[in-house]
């Protein structure tokens, strides 16, 4: 029983019931103007369902008052946009005619079962005999008021049957077409992607930030010479400043609707990331080949993260070992290879090398595959290597 009555409970079940009375109203008036051509309205709906904006006010009113909880949703079963498509317009049209068509019976059950609750007061109160045909010409008497609530239980009947009609209605005229669709899908798959490309930013810039500067100070802190601490000081103070430049960039991608993607580091700057990793006591050999400046911007900027996780990873766990560093640029891809020798090869593997150890090297390997390349990080003839081989038209991005 009270599962019947919730539904009187519910907010939404009157805003269905204005939003089916409203086309009625207007019906109405169009009656009482020109009563010998009823069907002009649903004629006149055609040009008006074409027009582009009429589908953007449909939706928005249906939204409001058929499915208020989805108001501003970007899942909304009902869309609010402009009729694109002819066929999104035929649907608007389409959509026109069935709620005047639901209006008419909706707008007569409200007249005529209020009425007919009220005459059945009147009746009982000893009025006079109603006019209406279910009382008519019968005597008054009292009982006739029990009778009153029975009009209007199945007035609300109806409204709350009719309403969710004209809601199942309007998802199916009024919601996204297949393009409209495909549209969200692929602006919600742009901004997953954009959040993991930040998250990957501010692990890889942060976390070499950090791990300079720990392995800086606890250099300093062993070798217990002024001058060498002085130094560590110097480079601890460096990195902190590059990685609040970094940190003020991906700030700035999420306050700008558009990514200042070419404010970001590339490889041109690798100096920067190589000199960093030589103040933490790393010995780099570096050897660069090839016209970075002529690498595509995309592929410049991943590169530079790739070598900058790949460099973070040494200190991390191996510490300042000596550090090869080859990046070449030849036959349309770019080559990066980063190998320092192993020291206790299971803890090593374990540390770093394992499914589980970490999201940066999963990450070098998505920065990778999403440029069309390929990146391997584990164990290779006693040294651990990070390698990456990325094209240099892999993907056609602009700059």
């Amino acid at each position: 029983m009270l599962r019947l009555l919730r539904p009187l409970a519910a907010p939404v079940t009157y805003t269905r019931w204005l939003h089916l009375l409203v086309p009625g109203a207007g019906y109405s008036v169009w009656i009482f103007i020109s009563p010998d051509s009823p069907w002009a309205p649903m004629l006149f709906a055609v040009p008006v369902g074409l027009l582009p904006g009429m589908r953007l006010a449909e939706g928005v009113q249906a939204q409001l008052l058929l499915t208020p909880q989805q108001r501003g949703s970007a899942d909304a079963a009902i869309s609010a946009a402009r009729g694109v498509t002819w066929a999104d317009r035929w649907r608007t049209v389409l959509w026109l005619e069935t709620r005047m068509l639901l209006a008419v019976p909706v707008g007569y059950a409200t007249v005529w079962l209020s009425a007919t609750a009220v005459d059945l007061v009147l009746t009982a109160s000893g009025n006079g005999p109603s006019d209406q045909w279910l009382v008519r010409g019968v005597d008054p008497h009292w009982w006739y008021a029990l009778l009153a609530p029975l009009p209007l239980l199945a007035l609300l009947g109806i409204v709350v049957l009719s309403g969710r009609l004209i809601t199942e209605v309007a998802k199916q005229l009024l919601g996204p077409s297949p393009v409209q669709r495909l549209t969200a899908l692929e602006e919600r798959t742009e901004q997953l992607l954009e959040r993991n490309r930040i998250a990957r930013e501010l692990h890889d810039s942060i976390g070499h930030a950090l791990t300079v500067a720990v392995v800086q100070a606890g250099a300093a802190r062993a070798a217990c010479d002024p001058e060498f601490t002085e130094r560590a000081l110097a480079a601890i103070e460096e990195t902190g400043r590059d990685a609040l430049d970094d940190l003020e960039r991906v700030l700035r991608v999420l306050r700008e609707s558009e990514t200042p993607v070419g404010q970001r580091p590339t490889l041109v700057e690798a100096d920067r990331l190589l000199d960093s990793a030589r103040g933490s006591g790393a010995k780099i050999d570096a050897d660069v080949s090839g016209p970075l400046e002529r690498v595509p911007g995309v592929v410049s900027r991943e590169g530079y993260r790739i070598l900058q996780e790949s460099l973070t990873n040494v200190l991390r766990h191996s510490g300042t070992v000596p550090v090869r560093v080859r990046i070449t640029v030849a036959d349309g891809r770019l080559e990066l290879e980063v190998t320092n020798p192993l020291g206790d090869p299971a803890a090593d593997s374990a540390a770093v090398g394992s499914p589980s150890g970490g999201s940066g090297l999963r990450g070098i390997r998505e920065r990778a595959a999403l440029l069309g390349g390929k990146a391997e990080t584990g164990p290779h003839k006693g040294e651990w290597r990070v390698r990456a081989r990325l094209p240099l038209d892999g993907l056609r991005i602009a700059p």
